[in-house]
């Protein structure tokens, strides 16, 4: 492709009209006669890696700032902006050719996205997902760095996924994806925002810089893209009318809106509700009448429940059949490591990422609502992520664990399990000791993860709930259960040994 192809007023730059052989961002991926993009990010600048650029083969490069490196450099404002809109350009908008969905929410992306390919498939279409978890389509799977890849990948991805006759896309659309440009040029069809709370301040700076971003997705929406909306958080009602899209609105808690659930059963830890159009609503040609339909969810908590009534509606708005709906949510067993119940045998074993308070407050309501004898908690504390961020969710958990009447809390440092990135540091362990003490929780803390499972079991009876907690900390806490299990011999393992063989993280 010629670089005039490329950029808008080339004419204007005063530079010779290349061939370019691909766009790159990473130097190291640099190959004779590509383009380098010199992109800052939250960890380095691209500026740094031109002169490798070059010396590999690179003819020309997009900077925001000049270097003193002996090749063709075209300035530009915002080099994340310049390399999502040359990529889109060099892939020809693949995603104008798709049918494109993009779910933001502080928690559930990945389930929500999960259970909606799970309907796709059911209803007979070739499908394409990206998110926290892999990107995913026809014959090709590849496993997740970013929830939202960068915007040369995306579009590379999605080029593919128009070849493969792709039909229908899921997507997750992160904070930082929105920040950072990942997710321009990308021609969505529905876009939804499920939840919102506190997360990632410092990544962005300040909650407010946070919301920003998040919601972006929703503002810039165009006049020919689906809203759906969670009604019950304010920071995502108000913008029902800061979009030229289409509204639709649901709550799980009123019928003032679109949609709505009634009747919620959650006393096995798998959800049971009637889920209500409560108001005619029209998208693309298609017509939703009001109607009710009950829903029996195989994926564990709330946090599912609210994960399926956005599925749900989407679902509608691209006219899948109610029946395929609730079979394929019905056969959806859910994400690993959110609100998953791993085990269900003389007792039940669920496993969270525990990522922030928002999560916590979803899965521990969950239990509150379920019926068993006794909860036990093995929570791994999150390495690495400042003392702030383990300070709020050593308070939101104390909290909850006084209101289910538990007395003690097992913590693992997972020094066995753990990478350089994710070791718990003296501060943050500290910071949750101090939180336990000061609210009279009892606790102790073991050093590994799979001592920290064999003495938890200890005292687990049957009809008794043990809740695995943790981000990157309790990874590997299923594997250890099965190992610990196995030695007791317990029969009833098939599930788990499935969950643990079949695991990414």
């Amino acid at each position: 492709m010629r670089l005039n192809q490329l950029i808008d007023d080339f004419s204007k730059l005063g530079i010779e009209n290349l061939d370019i052989k691909n766009i790159r961002y990473n130097s190291n991926d640099v190959e004779s006669g590509d383009l380098f993009v010199a992109t800052k990010g939250y960890v380095t600048d691209g500026h740094k890696y031109v002169k490798n650029a070059y010396e590999k083969g690179a003819v020309v490069a997009v900077v925001e700032d000049y270097v003193d490196v002996d090749i063709p450099q075209i300035k530009v404002e915002n080099s994340r902006i310049a390399l999502a809109d040359l990529s889109n350009r060099y892939f020809n908008s693949p995603s104008e050719k798709l049918n494109m969905v993009g779910i933001t929410a502080t928690n559930g992306k990945t389930t929500t996205s999960f259970m909606l390919d799970t309907i796709y498939r059911l209803a007979g279409y070739k499908t394409g997902i990206i998110g926290t978890v892999y990107t995913k389509y026809a014959d090709v799977m590849v496993p997740s760095i970013l929830t939202t890849p960068e915007s040369y990948d995306l579009q590379r991805y999605l080029s593919d996924m128009v070849e493969n006759k792709i039909k229908k896309v899921t997507m997750e659309v992160s904070s930082s994806a929105q920040e950072l440009y990942r997710n321009k040029n990308i021609d969505f069809n529905i876009v939804t925002f499920n939840n919102f709370s506190r997360e990632h301040i410092d990544q962005h700076g300040s909650f407010e810089n946070y919301y920003k971003f998040k919601s972006k997705l929703i503002r810039e929406a165009k006049d020919k893209t689906a809203c759906v909306l969670n009604m019950d958080f304010d920071e995502i009602a108000k913008l029902k009318d800061e979009t030229k899209g289409q509204v639709v609105a649901y709550s799980l808690k009123n019928s003032a809106y679109d949609c709505t659930i009634k009747d919620l059963d959650l006393s096995t830890g798998f959800g049971k509700f009637t889920f209500e159009v409560l108001k005619e609503i029209e998208f693309n040609g298609i017509k939703i009448k009001p109607e009710k339909f009950d829903i029996e969810l195989s994926a564990s908590g709330y946090s599912s429940v609210m994960n399926a009534v956005a599925a749900i509606i989407v679902a509608l708005l691209e006219g899948i059949d109610k029946e395929i709906i609730i079979k394929a949510l019905k056969l959806f067993s859910g994400v690993e490591r959110r609100c998953e119940m791993i085990y269900d045998g003389s007792f039940k074993v669920l496993d969270d990422h525990f990522a922030n308070v928002r999560n916590i407050d979803v899965t521990l309501d969950t239990l509150k609502q379920m019926k068993y004898k006794n909860l036990h908690v093995l929570y791994a504390i999150r390495g690495s992520r400042g003392v702030e961020l383990n300070r709020e969710t050593s308070e939101r958990m104390v909290q909850w664990f006084k209101d289910l009447g538990l007395d003690k809390v097992i913590a693992t440092l997972s020094k066995d399990v753990v990478g350089k990135k994710d070791i718990v540091l003296d501060e943050e362990l500290e910071v949750f000791k101090n939180t336990m003490s000061e609210h009279d929780m009892n606790f102790e803390i073991i050093d590994t993860l799979s001592e920290a499972i064999r003495v938890t079991l200890d005292d687990v009876n049957d009809g008794d709930v043990l809740l695995l907690a943790g981000c990157q900390g309790m990874d590997k806490g299923a594997g250890f259960l099965f190992d610990e299990l196995s030695k007791m011999n317990k029969t009833d393992l098939e599930v788990l040994k499935d969950k643990v063989e079949n695991r990414i993280c």
